[in-house]
């Protein structure tokens, strides 16, 4: 008797930027900065409250997003991050083993795995020569077995926006009968005026969710906490598979206050976005291919040289995220740590 699902043999591994003591990790798209002040007193006063289960309704964070998106609160779901959303999607969507999620490739690497953990088909589509979605194919994809499709916007790892034409022409090609997910997980980082903003779509399509996350630009990656805007009957079908109490009382005491002081947080961003724009620069000077990227992060489309790149990378005490034969993603940061990466770039010999 076989007690484990044998496809699991095959599931493919979340592989985590590694963090190595001494050197710089560039390797998780992370906001190095810590949680402001006021957020950290939230969080601290949130655990000395008493040893108490989170609500698991999440009220008063549903109230606070709502009111900070402009949207009712029975458009709003909140995960444990928004790749545990990612998952509850799938959950939510997909109920056959021949059901099938379509999305781009290379593209955020937890959707291939809550796909099969769904137990349902992954059908991917390759990235256009700019290293962008190309929505037309992926258009053409969605089939009578289709039930999701994720749009990764800036897409992780290689860092391009989908425009809001773009998106636009595909929602209406794919119709309403597919649920689409458009993920804005660097929503914060884009200054491209065409990109899309998934949030001023909701009301023209009910089969479209928006996720985001508190983990990059208002630096609660520990915390765990991502949110889903949405339609109220698809919202309530993610808050129905999703794990009782998975977010925690200080990762929604901490979500809170990040609202509250979302002006100062997200003013801490402009250095980065100029630094993500030298950092691009100097590469392309190096002889680098590096796509125009709105995120928080650079991709270097390397092929088989990608895993040699990391590992010379880290013999200068600079970890970066190789994607074997593929290319290597590397966080934009502060001018120090991203001066000590592009020293290691310049002087890689392929």
């Amino acid at each position: 008797m076989t007690l484990i699902r044998p496809d699991l043999d095959t599931l493919p591994a979340y592989v985590p930027g590694k963090s190595v003591p001494g050197s710089i990790k560039l390797a998780s798209n992370e906001v190095a900065l810590p949680p402001l002040p006021a957020v950290l007193d939230a969080i601290a006063e949130a655990a000395a409250g008493g040893n108490r289960y989170p609500d698991l309704a999440v009220v008063a964070l549903t109230e606070k997003l709502a009111q900070f998106c402009d949207v009712a609160p029975e458009q709003v779901a909140v995960g444990c991050g928004s790749v545990s959303l990612c998952q509850q999607l799938v959950s939510a969507t997909c109920r056959e083993t021949t059901d099938e999620v379509v999305f781009a490739w290379r593209s955020f690497e937890a959707y291939p795995i809550v796909t099969q953990i769904g137990g349902a088909v992954a059908r991917t589509v390759p990235l256009d020569a700019e290293f962008r979605h190309d929505l037309d194919a992926m258009a053409a994809a969605v089939g009578p077995n289709t039930r999701l499709v994720f749009v990764c916007s800036p897409n992780n790892p290689t860092g391009p926006a989908v425009t809001d034409a773009e998106m636009r022409r595909f929602l209406a090609a794919v119709g309403p009968d597919v649920v689409v997910a458009l993920d804005e997980a660097y929503f914060e980082f884009v200054t491209d005026p065409a990109a899309v903003n998934g949030r001023t779509l909701l009301d023209e399509h009910p089969n479209l969710v928006v996720l985001r996350t508190f983990s990059k630009a208002y630096r609660l990656a520990g915390f765990r906490v991502g949110y889903a805007l949405g339609a109220p009957p698809v919202i309530t079908a993610l808050r129905k598979v999703c794990s009782p109490f998975s977010v925690s009382i200080p990762a929604q005491a901490a979500a809170i206050a990040a609202i509250e002081h979302s002006a100062e947080l997200l003013a801490a961003l402009p250095p980065i976005i100029e630094e993500r724009t030298r950092v691009r620069e100097a590469l392309l000077a190096a002889g680098y291919t590096v796509p125009v990227t709105q995120a928080n992060f650079v991709w270097l489309p390397l092929g088989d040289a990608a895993v040699p790149f990391a590992q010379h990378c880290m013999d200068q005490k600079v970890v970066v995220r190789p994607f074997p034969g593929d290319g290597v993603r590397v966080t934009v940061t502060g001018q120090e740590e991203n001066d000590a990466f592009l020293a290691a770039a310049t002087s890689f010999q392929a």
